[in-house]
């Protein structure tokens, strides 16, 4: 009896020693685990996730360089296109104000016509259907020829507007001259805002093609630097050359 009890006093005291000791080592290695959690993460997640300052590849650069010259290409071509266009515009306001410039100086010839007094001729249904006639047949040659506007000439028809057809022709001759005067300063007018807005368009288009054409050049550069150059062959002559360079001279 004396023998167990000592036996159990020995080995208690020596059992609890192991086990603190493996306690010990377990708390230990889960604080060491806690305490640097990137241990557990794999290698390849770490080597894979990019730096931040790192620069895009040159798939990237060379695509976005490709896709900004594609479009700075459009972009002049519509430039283009839109000073053609206000340049067309510019020659039909110079033609607009040349038409008016004519229009006004006929006007002014019969600046002093009202003053005088109109002719006298009999006044039958004939003669009244003979002015109308001559109202009407000169109304439209003047529509045809692009100095009448339709407007103008429906009043004409239409008798409105103080186109009396019992009136004489010298009248009819002034009251048309004036009319195309008219009309044509309003056609000069609606040219020179025509023109105006298609200068607008093309300072628009210009101002869009030199910035797309600016950072195409700039997305080249960009790209370019990241190309490898190639190792360039050597040449026969650069063989030649370097075989004769270094090539030892005879003695004697």
């Amino acid at each position: 009896m004396n023998t167990v009890l000592s036996q159990f006093l020995i080995e208690v005291p020596t059992a609890t020693v192991i086990w603190s000791a493996l306690l010990v080592l377990a708390l230990t290695g889960i604080t060491i685990l806690v305490a640097r959690p990137e241990r557990d993460q794999p290698a390849d997640a770490t080597a894979a996730a990019p730096a931040p300052d790192a620069p895009p590849p040159v798939a990237d650069l060379r695509r976005y360089a490709e896709e900004v010259a594609v479009a700075a290409s459009g972009a002049a071509q519509t430039a283009r296109r839109h000073r053609t266009a206000w340049l067309a515009a510019h020659d039909a306001v110079e033609r607009a104000w040349q038409a008016y410039d004519e229009a006004e100086t006929l006007a002014r010839r019969f600046a002093g016509a009202g003053a005088l007094p109109s002719p006298r001729t009999p006044r039958t249904p004939t003669e009244y259907a003979g002015r109308e006639r001559w109202l009407h047949q000169e109304a439209v040659a003047a529509h045809w020829r692009g100095e009448l506007s339709v407007e103008r000439l429906r009043d004409v028809f239409a008798h409105r507007d103080g186109w009396d057809p019992r009136r004489h022709p010298v009248e009819h001759e002034v009251m048309l001259a004036r009319a195309v005067r008219e009309d044509r300063r309003t056609a000069y007018r609606a040219a020179a805002g025509r023109e105006r807005a298609a200068w607008r368009d093309a300072e628009l288009a210009a101002e869009a093609a030199r910035s797309l054409a600016a950072e195409a050049h700039a997305a080249a550069q960009r790209w370019r630097p990241a190309r490898v150059p190639l190792p360039r062959p050597a040449t026969s002559a650069t063989r030649s050359a370097v075989a004769t360079r270094w090539r030892p001279a005879r003695v004697g």
